[in-house]
């Protein structure tokens, strides 16, 4: 798999320890930033993430700031993302298997670190079951262009 891969400043622990993880599992990825301690503005970092994945170049995203809250906001309003902050396994099974969310959030100072490694294994190990759930994905995609053509 094609990981693209982002974090704010309050982020970098985790995604350095996810790119190693990435690396164990044989995965590809490319690294949006940030990659130092400076103060960086999360939504700076999504648009590079979001566009990777939407173009297809990349399978997934997985991004990272201190709760992991900012980027799934910032994340989600990219047209095409559909972005799962999730917090345990199930949670990450759930939204590949339901949602076919195609980025995942973290939070780099609410999961402790084993934690969040299991998450992105159970993440990318998951895949979209369709069937019922791909009408759900579909209205959520109607809910996106319903939304562009009101502007």
């Amino acid at each position: 798999m094609h990981i693209a891969l982002g974090c704010d400043h309050r982020g970098l622990k985790l995604k350095q320890a996810v790119i190693g993880l990435l690396a164990e599992l044989g995965h590809n990825y490319k690294d949006f930033g940030c990659y130092g301690a400076e103060p960086v503005d999360y939504p700076d970092i999504v648009p590079g993430v979001a566009e990777a994945v939407v173009s297809g170049k990349f399978d997934h995203g997985i991004v990272i700031c201190g709760s992991g809250i900012g980027m799934s906001i910032a994340a989600n309003k990219m047209r095409g993302i559909r972005a799962a902050l999730c917090c345990d396994v199930f949670s990450a099974r759930r939204a590949r298997e339901h949602s076919d969310a195609n980025i995942l959030c973290l939070g780099g100072e609410t999961v402790e670190r084993s934690l969040a490694l299991d998450i992105v294994r159970a993440y990318l190990s998951s895949t979209f079951e369709g069937g019922r759930h791909l009408r759900r994905v579909e209205k959520i995609h109607s809910l996106e262009t319903a939304s562009l053509d009101n502007e």
